[in-house]
């Protein structure tokens, strides 16, 4: 499970996701497809800043077996261009792609 926070002029705001759909890129940012996430567009439009936990059991944690991370950094959609092409090419279903720039990464579990 992936949780990606916004925030807009009046609370912030929280989507979820699954953590198998997130590709890397080669330049170390997050594609995440978006199926709908238009309140999180809507946010980012106004404040491009972003906050990620994901987490997973499967993963060699600290001191066992399961681990998560925090992660902030800026983001944007992108509907058209090389990453969105192969992220439709995956998932046929998605509108954009949340492309997210890691500021910073901590191992939380």
């Amino acid at each position: 499970m992936v949780a990606i926070v916004t925030l807009s002029k009046e609370e912030p705001h929280i989507v979820n996701t699954w953590n198998s759909y997130i590709h890397v890129t080669t330049d170390d940012k997050l594609l995440i497809p978006a199926g709908f996430m238009y309140r999180t567009e809507n946010n980012i439009k106004e404040n491009n800043k972003v906050w990620l936990t994901i987490g997973s059991r499967e993963v060699q944690g600290k001191m066992y077996k399961g681990t998560g991370f925090s992660i902030k950094g800026t983001a944007r959609f992108l509907t058209d261009g090389t990453e969105f092409e192969t992220m439709k090419e995956k998932y046929n279903w998605i509108r954009a792609v949340l492309e997210v720039t890691i500021g910073s990464a901590v191992q939380t579990l």
